[in-house]
């Protein structure tokens, strides 16, 4: 068939990346070219399957997942709980090979607020485990809740609850469920509070009252347990509400489906 003058050399300068990256209005172009109608028309509009770069959509989302320049690497945005956009990336890589081969999740991250910000992130690794996750709770751009695992289960678990960039709370899990924790109270950079747990109730409490790194009083009655418990709690939503105040939002929608091992928020 011959083909018209001039068509040809314009559609050998478009490459398949910048098919993929042109805006809806120049599919005509493509069709023009011989590339076929119109893209297909799907019900679920909040998949896209195409990588986003920084500066997509005029915004740099601060991704922290590896797959820009990763020929193994497939990203798959979603839109999560009320979400108009997708807020929702994950990144899998090929692993194994012959009939062993298979597709794993490598990283995950989420913007749990919606203002185009990536705020949590978490990695896996070649079992599809989780290993470590960070994530900026008040939204102020700085990481302040660190989150280890092992076998896909948590172990660890650090909180900065004054947003001073540090963190001043660890949480020791043993299979999965909460067995001590270390405060830095009056935020030092060393703990001086130790809560031990049995079954996940709080059995114990240490205290280090001369700031010695070692416990000056043990406590160990109901009255005690149920004070520090209160206490805990109430430090816990005062850092939370001061954090929402000063970002202006509320509760924000979670990822469902790949948050197994992690504890929930408390509003």
């Amino acid at each position: 068939m011959n083909r018209p003058v001039g068509r040809a050399p314009f559609c050998s300068r478009l490459s398949a990346t910048a098919l993929h990256a042109m805006p809806c209005t120049l599919w005509f172009v493509v069709a023009a070219c011989g590339g076929g109608s119109a893209p297909p028309q799907t019900t679920q509009v909040a998949v896209d399957n195409r990588p986003r770069l920084p500066g997509d959509a005029g915004v740099d989302d601060r991704s922290r997942c590896e797959f820009r320049g990763r020929i193994d690497r497939e990203v798959v945005e979603t839109a999560g709980p009320g979400a108009l956009q997708p807020n929702v990336r994950r990144v899998y890589q090929m692993v194994g090979s012959g009939d062993t081969l298979h597709k794993v999740i490598m990283c995950r991250e989420i913007d749990t607020n919606l203002d185009g910000i990536k705020d949590i992130f978490r990695t896996y690794n070649e079992k599809g485990e989780s290993l470590h996750e960070e994530a900026d709770t008040n939204y102020d751009g700085r990481i302040d809740t660190w989150i280890s695992f092992s076998g896909g289960r948590i172990v660890k678990e650090e909180l900065d609850t004054d947003f001073d960039g540090n963190p001043d709370v660890s949480k020791f899990y043993t299979g999965g469920q909460l067995s001590r924790i270390q405060r830095d109270t009056n935020h030092d950079g060393r703990p001086d509070r130790w809560e031990f747990y049995t079954a996940g109730k709080l059995e114990r409490i240490g205290v280090d009252l001369d700031g010695d790194g070692h416990v000056d009083r043990w406590d160990h009655d109901e009255q005690a347990r149920a004070l520090a418990e209160e206490q805990a709690a109430a430090a816990e939503r005062n850092a939370k509400a001061a954090g929402a105040a000063d970002a202006g939002i509320g509760a924000a929608p979670a990822d469902a489906g790949t948050d197994a091992g992690r504890p929930k928020r408390r509003h």
